[in-house]
């Protein structure tokens, strides 16, 4: 049942209105509000000239606050009738009116004329029969209230009882609400909004719920404020009386003694411009601190930074290019595009006071001596080396530095490096720039672009240090296994050197000369005759490490050294010195185990189906026996072998063209849809992509198409398009490197390779006949038995190889083994 409350105006149409911008008021109570807008001024002067309902005003919170004439989408449609009390003017002329809230009300129509006014229905006031859940709501309510109160810094005096909750719920709810100053306007409006008794009681149980939380928090807040207060000037105080009773004493105070002590570092050290303000600004800051802030700490550790940072100190430069050649040639074996730049550049350095700094990348497969490349530059300079590393970095800030806002701020790793440095014009040394990685805090890469541009990095600018720091006198020299994932932009501020794998020969030198001796000392064998000659050593290269440098070769040779160690520890020292140890191929298994590599011989046939490519990967060369077999089938291809995209669309397009020219050997299209072929390049584990493997893959096609095998003695790598024309492909050099290693000594090129062999050792050039061809034509003839091939052309299509093609071949034919300068093109 329920009792209806009376209804307080007499009519509910064209009622004045009042929007309110950041207000929501609850009935039962009085509150004060400021009315400036003209049309609420107009709405006020209507209200109290009303003759229905004199003095009664609607009220009602608007969605935007910055709206200036709202409408009725723009408002929240539930608000309360008001009884205006009383109207008065503030000091700047504002109508401030006292309001009695009545009760709520529900905004049908709005309209707007000379003033606002609104056509409501009013929302009667239910006296419910109160329910079990919503006693024991207020029981909650009254209960969190009465703790709220205790809470505050001055209790509120009403108090609100179970007999007031009973004869009129509403009126005890709003006037908990009025008393709670809620903040948020969603949660006052919310308690306008909703009918059910019981939500409106949940939602104030809530919100009390919720002060307690926040007064308790202030609360903690303050003490805590309070307590570090009581102890800074607890601290403040003590540190006064020390510094009187030193005084007295004629004890000095370790702060100040440790202020002027940086005072004079700054004073006496050799900064820029720039630098110097800065050090002493933050000095300065430093002598207001109390020492043990942490502030302090941190400015401190800032100014330690800057003192031990070099601004103009140089290293004496060696000018000498003799003694830097002979320097240079000490430390490697072979190199000598690296050596030939650095002796350029000191010849220019001769020549010019400020030259421009050149900046090298380094690129090779590991253990090629890339990383002691840079040492020996140092020495051969006379300059401080220093390195990096960047392998896996992902956070610019490891190259630019941490702001120092930041709790824990750090310099990046290029300006800790140079704190280390001690000199502005060391070789600096970036290992693995290939191996940057980059997330969502940023890129380091990029950050890397003003580090290494000549035309930026005097005035490389660290987040940490924050200011600009000249970078432009250093050598810098990067390494990279693989120059494909350099980005572009930082590629193009480098010049890039290739350093191919080593040959037989070449490790063979390098193992005599640097090897062998640097073992010996580690071991402490230097005192001792051991002997190993070429063919242990060549035997050691060929069945125990297969590289294209000599890290894992020097590996073994420690290994040898090591059982040397513990022979001679058994044996006796001194009885040892006067032995001779023999390392030969023969006994070489009982120091490092069975071999590892068999050296298998080149078969004089090789399958249907297979033919032998040629690979780059970033550790060096490699060969890919590339094989292809068929089944009945209808015409489709699988390739397997882990293979990228480029690779698998390299094959497409070499099967496309092997059908557009099979009539030519007398094989019908029909007769190649009716089989199913399977392309697989072993060693499935390791990932293979580009393009350079089509011209084998078409060759492994076709062999099995004809049942011809191709030569054995050949290795094939070019790009292969659909009209059959040959592309040019990268690391040629390195490619050689690998078939020489596995005695091929015939490999087929791209025609635009020519000018690559220039670069390959001599070694090898004398050793392989390269062939240079530009078209499908001329690999068929060059890689399967010529005259089998032309014999099944000539029975079908006497139109498929061209004079030209034959006569270039047959050139090729005469022209002497690896002079391939000579070979006709």
């Amino acid at each position: 049942m329920q009792k209806v409350s009376e209804k307080i105006l007499k009519n509910n149409k064209n009622v004045p209105f009042i929007p309110l911008r950041d207000l929501v008021i609850f009935p039962y109570t009085t509150v004060s509000i400021l009315v400036g807008r003209r049309l609420s001024v107009e709405s006020l002067e209507a209200s109290r000239t009303s003759a229905t309902d004199k003095n009664k005003i609607i009220l009602t919170l608007q969605k935007n606050p910055e709206e200036h004439e709202p409408t009725i989408e723009t408002i929240y449609t539930t608000g309360v009738i008001g009884n205006i009390l009383n109207v008065s003017k503030t000091p700047e002329q504002t109508n401030k009116i006292v309001v009695e809230v009545l009760k709520r009300c529900r905004i049908i129509n709005l309209k707007q004329d000379s003033y606002w006014s609104a056509d409501i229905e009013e929302i009667r006031s239910a006296e419910n029969i109160i329910g079990e859940k919503e006693k024991a709501l207020f029981d909650l309510i009254y209960k969190s209230y009465t703790e709220y109160n205790s809470l505050l810094d001055k209790p509120k005096s009403e108090m609100f009882t179970y007999s007031m909750f009973e004869s009129d719920p509403e009126r005890v709810l709003y006037l908990l609400a009025h008393s709670l100053n809620i903040k948020s306007l969603s949660q006052r409006q919310f308690l306008i909004d909703e009918i059910s008794l019981e939500k409106r009681l949940e939602k104030l149980y809530e919100i009390i719920e919720a002060e307690i939380d926040i007064i308790n928090i202030e609360k903690k807040i303050r003490q805590q404020v309070k307590k570090q207060i009581e102890k800074n000037q607890r601290e403040y105080y003590l540190r006064e009386q020390i510094d009187v009773i030193n005084k007295e004493l004629g004890v000095q105070d370790d702060f100040k003694a440790e202020i002027q002590e940086l005072e004079q570092i700054i004073k006496n050290k050799s900064f820029t411009e720039e630098a110097r303000e800065r050090a002493e600004k933050e000095l300065a800051k430093l002598r207001m601190m109390p020492p043990s802030s942490a502030e302090a700490t941190v400015v401190r550790n800032y100014l330690d930074l800057i003192i031990s940072l070099p601004f103009t100190e140089l290293s004496e430069e060696k000018k000498d290019i003799k003694e830097a050649k002979r320097i240079l040639d000490e430390d490697h074996y072979g190199l000598d595009i690296v050596k030939e730049k650095i002796l350029d550049y000191l010849a220019v350095r001769q020549l010019s006071e400020n030259p421009k700094m050149p900046i090298l990348c380094l690129v090779g497969p590991p253990g090629v001596g890339k990383t002691s490349l840079g040492k020996s530059i140092a020495r051969a300079t006379g300059r401080y080396f220093i390195r990096i590393s960047l392998g896996g970095v992902r956070d610019e800030a490891e190259i630019r530095g941490h702001r120092r806002t930041y709790i824990g701020a750090l310099p990046g790793k290029i300006i800790s490096a140079m704190k280390k440095a001690k000199t502005i014009n060391p070789v600096f040394m970036i290992d693995e720039i290939d191996k940057l990685a980059q997330d969502y805090k940023g890129d380091p890469a990029a950050a890397l672009l003003e580090v290494l541009d000549p035309e930026q990095n005097n005035t490389f600018h660290d987040h940490y240090l924050d200011f600009g720091y000249d970078l432009s006198k250093i050598l810098f020299i990067t390494t990279a296994n693989n120059m494909e994932t350099i980005p572009l932009p930082l590629l193009d501020r480098m010049e890039v050197v290739r350093i191919p794998g080593y040959t037989d020969y070449e490790k063979l030198h390098i193992a005599k000369q640097f090897l062998i001796p640097r073992q010996k000392k580690f071991n402490g064998l230097e005192a001792y005759n051991i002997n190993i000659p070429d063919e242990t050593i060549y035997s050691v290269i060929h069945q125990y490490t297969r590289e294209a440098g000599v890290r894992n070769l020097e590996r073994e040779i420690g290994n040898i050294m090591h059982k040397l160690a513990r022979q001679i520890v058994e044996t006796g020292s001194e009885k040892a010195r006067e032995e001779k140890f023999d390392i030969l191929p023969e006994n070489l298994k009982s120091y490092l185990g069975v071999p590892r590599y068999i050296k298998e011989e080149r078969p004089p046939v090789l399958p249907v189906g297979v033919a032998t490519g040629l690979a780059w990967t970033s550790a060096g060369g490699d060969i890919l026996a590339i094989e292809v077999i068929s089944y009945p089938g209808k015409g489709n291809i699988t390739i397997t072998g882990q293979l990228g995209d480029v690779m698998k669309e390299s094959a497409q397009a070499a099967f496309s063209y092997i059908k557009s020219i099979a009539e030519h050997f007398g094989i019908s299209i029909a007769d190649i849809n009716n089989r199913d072929y399977h392309i697989h390049i072993p060693e499935g584990a390791t990932p293979k992509d580009g393009p350079s493997a089509g011209i084998t893959i078409a060759c492994a096609l076709l062999s099995n198409v004809l049942g011809i095998p191709i030569r054995s003695d050949t290795a094939l790598t070019g790009e292969i398009t659909l009209s059959g024309r040959i592309l040019p492909i990268g690391g040629l050099k390195e490619k050689a490197l690998a078939a020489y290693r596995n005695n091929i000594f015939r490999i087929i090129i791209p025609l635009k390779n020519r000018k690559d062999i220039e670069e390959i050792p001599e070694e090898i050039r004398k050793s392989i006949k390269f062939i240079p061809i530009t078209g499908m034509e001329e690999v068929i003839l060059e890689a399967f038995d010529r005259k089998s091939i032309i014999d099944i052309t000539s029975k079908n299509s006497g139109d498929f190889f061209t004079l030209k093609d034959v006569e270039a071949t047959l050139s090729r034919e005469k022209t002497q083994e690896g002079k391939w300068e000579n070979i006709s093109s």
